[in-house]
């Protein structure tokens, strides 16, 4: 005879309440760690949607700039506009035409002109100007020096006699004569000494020199002006 019992537990449980209590607890803390995440959520929700999170650098940014704010344009260099040149003003004053004229006559119109001049003799024959420096016609200051080109050698010429006369006077004298004066002592008195001495040979362009001074009195002899 049975005495009644259907198999289940005298305590009420049944057998398989061993796995059911395990599945009801991996479940309960599932659910714990969703309510969790979901609480996390929620309150970066609450705080604001458009928060950044801290630590994230910002796109576009530039030193010293605001946030956010746009980026500066890159920078260009202004063109420098061309200065303007005033055109230069005209003397009127031009190398006339000394071609083909003798070169004493070609410094005599020179002169006249108040321009300076320099013979440049060659190895040809005659006394002509072949050329001019600036070129015929170019426009020239007074001063200018234009150098004359002979066709030939520089001819022959006796140097004057200056000693006594005033300086400038000498010098003006030396020039006419086709020589460069070159002062050794000033340019103001009376010619006291000169080198080649008065009446010597020598040649077109050739130097001589002079010293100026003031004549002592009742001498042949000067000192030299400080």
């Amino acid at each position: 005879m049975t005495d009644g019992n259907t198999g289940l537990r005298t305590d009420g449980a049944s057998g398989d309440a061993g796995p059911d209590r395990l599945t009801l607890a991996l479940g309960g803390g599932l659910a714990v760690a969703l309510l969790a995440a979901i609480g996390a959520t929620g309150g970066w929700l609450l705080a604001g949607e458009d928060a950044e999170p801290t630590g994230r650098p910002v796109a576009g940014a530039t030193t010293g700039a605001p946030t956010g704010s746009p980026s500066a344009a890159p920078s260009r260099a202004t063109p420098t506009a061309p200065r303007s040149t005033s055109p230069t003003r005209s003397t009127g004053l031009t190398v006339p035409p000394l071609i083909g004229t003798d070169f004493a006559e070609a410094r005599d119109e020179l002169r006249e002109r108040r321009l300076g001049w320099r013979l440049v003799f060659g190895s040809g024959t005659g006394r002509t100007v072949t050329r001019t420096s600036p070129a015929v016609g170019a426009e020239v200051r007074p001063g200018t020096t234009v150098h004359l080109y002979v066709d030939g050698p520089a001819p022959a010429s006796t140097v004057p006699d200056v000693v006594g006369e005033e300086c400038d006077d000498a010098a003006d004298e030396l020039v006419d004569e086709g020589f460069y004066p070159r002062y050794r002592s000033g340019r103001r008195g009376v010619v006291t000494r000169q080198e080649p001495a008065g009446d010597a040979a020598g040649n077109w362009n050739d130097s001589v020199a002079i010293w100026c001074g003031v004549a002592a009195p009742g001498s042949s002899t000067a000192s030299p002006v400080p």
